[in-house]
């Protein structure tokens, strides 16, 4: 039983991480913008969150650091998409590929750093209880933002009118424009805002997932936070859901192995990707499910007066 309260406090960690990122990603396809460049994203906010964690030995101005990187780059992608009308997979590429240099020559003299001892987190009372408290009341507080960012997305999305326009641009962007919205500006709104939960997930991941800095470190998470949107057919308690279901999926197979089953370790490596190739291929199949609920115009660009 112990080590399964273990493996599910280590679900709970890992998929918080994927969590965050598709949370934010969610965003900026509900608004009709896909953004390919999560990984970089969040490569770029890692080694600025682990640099300003170094520096400061404050934890929560690394989050800053991570979102403020993130938000920074998602605006420059914004940018070039929404106002030039470039092509979004292009681009979200292009800036993926940058991520993945510039945070390998930012991070050059900090491969060797090391943070202080992590600070260890837990619920009164509630962490004391059998399995569910360790498994459950013992996590970082992003644990539970994720839990509550889910929840406050939801609320957002269904129940406010703010959430209900942001829709509507993804939806109809013309419609949107046609009403007086400013799609455009709206639209770079949500891509800065899902750029900075990238942002935060990457810092996560160098300053309390793994605390040190790693060429690469972000190992293909943001591709599968980009992969966890469609699973989740763009809704928020679903994401959560699945950045659990392939949180578990990653931390099995360093069970497995602590547990000495023979099984060669590049085929456990392979296990969240499989498992992401599997379910897509599974949704994939029901076509109307997925068109019903995919907004309308994501991945279209708009232009004012057209």
């Amino acid at each position: 039983m112990d080590a399964l309260a273990l493996l599910l406090a280590a679900t709970f960690n890992a998929g918080t991480v994927l969590a965050i990122a598709a949370l934010g990603l969610l965003i900026n396809e509900r608004a009709g913008i896909v953004n390919l460049g999560a990984e970089g994203m969040m490569l770029v906010a890692a080694i600025a969150g682990f640099a300003t964690a170094v520096h400061t030995g404050n934890d929560w101005l690394a989050f800053a650091a991570g979102a403020a990187a993130g938000a920074l780059m998602a605006a420059a992608f914004g940018v070039l998409v929404i106002w030039l009308n470039t092509n979004q997979y292009a681009t979200g590429l292009a800036l993926s590929l940058f991520g993945a240099g510039f945070s390998a020559f930012a991070g050059i003299s900090y491969t060797q750093e090391k943070l202080t001892e992590r600070a260890h987190f837990e619920i009164p009372g509630l962490a004391d209880l059998p399995f569910v408290g360790p498994a459950m009341f013992r996590q970082h507080p992003m644990v539970y933002f994720a839990v509550a960012l889910t929840i406050g997305l939801a609320w957002f999305l269904y129940r406010s009118r703010a959430g209900l326009v942001l829709r509507a641009v993804g939806e109809s962007p013309e419609s949107a424009h046609a009403l007086g919205y400013p799609v455009r500006r709206i639209r770079l709104a949500a891509v800065m805002v899902g750029g900075a939960l990238c942002g935060v997930s990457g810092a996560y991941i160098s300053v309390i997932y793994t605390p040190l800095w790693v060429e690469g470190m972000i190992a293909g998470k943001g591709w599968i936070a980009l992969a966890l949107t469609t699973f989740a057919t763009w809704r928020p308690a679903r994401v959560l859901l699945g950045a659990y279901l392939f949180g578990g999926v990653t931390m099995l197979q360093f069970h497995l192995q602590g547990e000495g089953v023979q099984v060669p370790s590049q085929f456990l490596t392979m296990l969240p990707y499989v498992a992401t190739i599997v379910v897509l291929v599974l949704i994939s199949r029901n076509a109307t499910f997925i068109k019903v609920n995919m907004p309308a115009s994501i991945g279209k660009p708009f232009f004012p007066g057209s």
